[in-house]
């Protein structure tokens, strides 16, 4: 398996347990890595034949935008099954 890693997404958002942290909301800073075969995308050259990461980064961002949460660790499940939504992901890791 091959990796791409996007490392300091930057979005701000509302999450937290507390109710300052959900008010005051802060920027929130996400590493993701993918583990995939870029095989076929380094034949072709195309970006079709892999993971577009700056649309990826996108919805990251807004996932990190969205809907508040009280845990991290749920933050980054979601960020997760965004990567995975894509079937080409083996694999994803996620830090928040």
């Amino acid at each position: 398996m091959d990796r791409i890693v996007l490392t300091g997404l930057r979005a701000f958002g509302h999450h937290g347990v507390y109710d300052f942290e959900r008010a005051e909301g802060q920027e929130f800073v996400a590493d993701v890595a993918l583990e995939l075969d870029l095989a076929p995308a380094a034949a072709s050259d195309d970006v079709a034949d892999t993971v577009d990461y700056g649309a990826l980064a996108e919805r990251l961002a807004a996932v990190i935008a969205g809907p508040p949460v009280n845990l991290i660790e749920t933050l980054a499940e979601r960020l997760a099954q965004v990567c995975l939504a894509d079937a080409r992901v083996a694999a994803v890791e996620v830090t928040v």
